[in-house]
């Protein structure tokens, strides 16, 4: 991976700044990444590649679906317009289990749908703003 071509912000503040600038150009919902003590947030524009490194596992309970989510300490995966695919770091609670979250979709022409597949193969899908800032 070409290093030079990243864009890397250290510190909580600023790899927050990157991350939602990140998902608002790519038209994702701004309260998907509702992350503690970010380390470092990268992107590589030419391919999508961004990383997030935060100090330690987070979970945020996304109250309009009762839904609980987990992030690693270490989330990466490929943004493009209305998607993020080869998502590594996100799970969300199932009944007892916890698969991972492999790709997000939002609808496109926009319906107001938000799509969550995992490798199982199970494809979820909840109201987009139920993920808006501050849910």
């Amino acid at each position: 991976m070409a290093e030079k071509e990243a864009v890397v912000s250290k510190g909580h503040e600023e790899g927050m700044k990157l991350a939602l600038s990140i998902l608002e150009e790519f038209e994702m919902p701004m309260g998907l990444l509702p992350l503690e003590d970010v380390i470092e947030v990268g992107f590589v524009r030419p391919t999508g590649y961004m990383w997030i490194a935060q100090k330690k596992k987070v979970e945020h309970q996304f109250k309009m679906i009762n839904k609980l989510v987990s992030y690693d300490a270490k989330i990466n995966g490929f943004v493009e317009k209305k998607r993020i695919k080869k998502l590594k770091g996100v799970k969300a609670k199932e009944f007892l289990l916890w698969p991972p979250v492999n790709e997000i979709t939002v609808d496109n022409p926009p319906s107001g749908k938000i799509h969550f597949k995992s490798l199982a193969g199970i494809t979820k899908t909840f109201p987009v703003e139920a993920f808006a800032a501050g849910q």
